[in-house]
């Protein structure tokens, strides 16, 4: 077990602060672009104000990090369809409760009388299932490889027969590969998701030195975590090719990950193109039901279809280029007045992880 004070070294203003120091005084050889693609990365760097204390020349910008932000209109709509059947209990997890969709949300739908529960665990939707063998039990299966794993883990424990879900998983490498392919926002170098990494190790990124000669770095979360993230990258980007990836979140994450994660992930689901809101289709990007577990397939099961055709951008919204890196949030002319928290306009401002909550919740006094 790690000892308290190693943990505490991480938030330590005697180390962040030097490091902090460092990182404006140093002087870049060429402008730079450093995207990380993890909510929990931008909620710490907003908290911290880590934006503040980069060297002039760097932008630190948010990437489709954040899976209830790039979850497509369309699954939701199925989902909120899926709610409105008679002898339905649709379980959901609690930042999905409140996104936007096309028409509505599954908010909406529960005061509407839909009866909608907020589970905390796949394992949650099962046991729920088991208590309730009179009625049908659908889980809206959202998330990255991290939550695949406990996913996947639900589906090969033999779940009731009135147990199913609507898939909606999506993959970061293909993400970022997409991103590097497209030129999204001239992005020169990554820093790595550490949930997501606990899976996928660092030999998940080595492509981005292979294929592509991009620099990464695996962080952790806490303010020095981040600093030497950054310090790193910076480093690697004045010194100039080959680029490597580098994991700095040791105390968690391995070079292999976690190997039997990965093959659960493999015995339930098929990589499958997927939809990202606001961005389109990502080749081999999202997860579907293998054969073996097809059944458990909710939309196929109970023929659930979109009453119209879904929106994935509402009219004035830049959730999806906020999520490209493209613009900040405070570019958005709803952000903090038609969208916030309580009254959420676009994705990106409704979850904890989303960018716009992010920013708006550590925004500077009077802003």
């Amino acid at each position: 077990m790690m000892e308290k004070a190693f943990l505490d070294s991480f938030r330590d203003p005697k180390i962040a602060g030097p490091l902090a120091e460092k990182l404006k005084r140093t002087k870049l050889q060429r402008p730079l672009t450093i995207m990380h693609v993890c909510g929990t990365h931008e909620h710490s760097i907003a908290r911290a104000g880590i934006r503040s204390l980069m060297p002039e020349g760097l932008r630190l910008v948010a990437g489709p990090g954040c899976p209830v932000c790039v979850c497509p209109a369309k699954d939701i709509d199925l989902a909120i369809e899926a709610s409105r059947r008679d002898n339905v209990i649709f379980a959901t997890f609690g930042d999905m409760f409140r996104v936007p969709a096309t028409e509505t949300s599954l908010e909406e739908m529960k005061a509407e009388g839909s009866d909608i529960r907020v589970v905390y665990s796949p394992l949650d939707a099962v046991r729920m299932a088991r208590e309730n063998a009179d009625r049908e039990v659908i889980f809206m299966a959202v998330g990255f490889e991290t939550t695949a794993g406990p996913i996947a883990a639900s589906l090969q424990g033999d779940p009731p027969d009135n147990f199913s879900i609507i898939p909606s998983l999506r993959l970061i490498p293909p993400a970022l590969k997409f991103l590097l392919d497209q030129g999204v926002g001239s992005t020169d170098s990554f820093i790595l998701p550490g949930h997501v990494s606990t899976v996928l190790g660092r030999d998940g990124y080595l492509f981005l030195e292979s294929e592509y000669g991009v620099p990464g770095v695996i962080a952790g979360f806490e303010p020095v975590d981040i600093l030497r993230a950054i310090d790193e990258l910076i480093s690697q980007a004045n010194s100039g090719p080959p680029y490597r990836v580098v994991n700095l979140y040791q105390r968690a994450v391995s070079d292999g990950g976690n190997k039997k994660a990965r093959e659960i992930i493999s015995a339930s689901f098929v990589e499958s193109d997927a939809l990202w809101r606001g961005i389109g289709t990502i080749p081999r990007s999202g997860l579907k039901l293998c054969p073996t577990f097809e059944h458990l397939d909710a939309v196929t099961r109970f023929d659930i279809r979109p009453t119209r055709a879904s929106i994935d951008v509402r009219p004035g919204c830049l959730c999806h280029r906020v999520i490209l890196g493209d613009v900040e949030p405070e570019d958005c002319p709803l952000f903090g007045s038609d969208c916030t928290p309580r009254s959420p306009y676009g994705p990106c401002m409704v979850s904890s992880e989303g960018t716009c909550r992010a920013r708006y919740q550590y925004r500077p006094v009077g802003n």
